[in-house]
């Protein structure tokens, strides 16, 4: 028998119809077709198989002992190819799938909540993985494909980075409770630069204390730490220094830590969407597209 073409699965269709019909005139009506085509197709279908599907009768067909042992690999073999039509048609949709989100700082608060909140709703069946990697580590995964999307802060990008602004968001000041500018309702650069500076830094990454020195100038004390966000706090809380947060980080509530305003104009950061203009898979394009023209309809930017 040849393999399978278009033709033979229509075969496939006229056969499995036939036997539930048992007969070629309401099959054939039941498909739509003339009962001259499926009875001629039944027929070669047959002479290529070397076995008669069907005893044809003035009542109507009836399967053989030879069609009834075959006839369940065919529905089955139908039962896979919608099977295959369906996923083809979900991926090809976007509606499965996965979206790999890389991120330079962890995504807890607003407006990244709602954002991801919304995003669930509408592809539940689409699955989001996120890795916390510093700029450099995003770059070389970005190029390598093994994330798709990341969200970066405008500092953190690098030159040919394709990119769509998502939102700002404002900066404060962390700093520990005992320290006696948590007295304060608000504070300034230039009370925040007599004062030692934690920053996140590893050892191809300087980009926090490049941003850092951007609003208060040269001659800051940094002390630089290759961990997380958390473990600075930790130092902060301890009285290591101070450093800075966004205020969706500040929602989080850290024993030893409060959160100044700083009332500077200039004190907030940008976060952008990035992403591989290459990439093909759906579900990323959805997840890009819904993320700007969310941020977009909402003027977080």
């Amino acid at each position: 028998m040849q393999s399978l073409s278009d033709m033979e699965i229509r075969d496939l269709m006229y056969l499995e119809a036939s036997a539930a019909a048992g007969n070629f005139t309401h099959a054939a009506k039941a498909l739509g077709i003339n009962t001259s085509t499926i009875s001629r197709r039944v027929g070669r279908f047959e002479d290529e198989l070397g076995l008669a599907m069907f005893e044809r009768g003035h009542a109507g067909v009836r399967l053989t002992t030879g069609g009834k042992a075959i006839l369940p690999h065919i529905r089955r073999a139908l039962a896979e190819l919608d099977a295959i039509r369906h996923a083809g048609d979900q991926n090809g949709n976007g509606i499965v799938g996965e979206v790999r989100l890389a991120v330079r700082m962890p995504p807890v608060g607003e407006p990244l909540r709602s954002l991801f909140s919304g995003w669930r709703e509408r592809h539940p069946e689409v699955v989001l993985s996120i890795a916390e990697m510093n700029e450099w580590e995003i770059q070389r995964a970005e190029r390598e494909r093994r994330i798709d999307v990341a969200l970066m802060t405008s500092h953190t990008l690098w030159p040919d980075a394709v990119t769509a602004p998502l939102y700002r968001e404002r900066i404060v000041a962390a700093i520990p409770c005992e320290h006696p500018l948590s007295e304060d309702d608000a504070v300034d650069w230039k009370s925040l630069r007599r004062e030692t500076f934690l920053v996140q830094a590893w050892d191809n990454s300087h980009s926090a204390r490049e941003f850092y020195s951007s609003f208060m100038g040269c001659g800051v004390r940094f002390e630089s730490h290759a961990g997380s966000k958390q473990c600075v706090f930790a130092l902060v809380a301890a009285g290591f220094g101070i450093t800075l947060a966004t205020t969706s980080q500040a929602e989080v509530v850290f024993p030893g830590v409060v959160y100044r305003p700083i009332r500077e104009e200039n004190a907030w950061v940008q976060v952008e969407l990035v992403w591989c203009p290459e990439a093909e898979d759906p579900a990323v394009g959805r997840f890009v597209a819904f993320m700007r023209d969310e941020a977009r309809s909402r003027q977080l930017f």
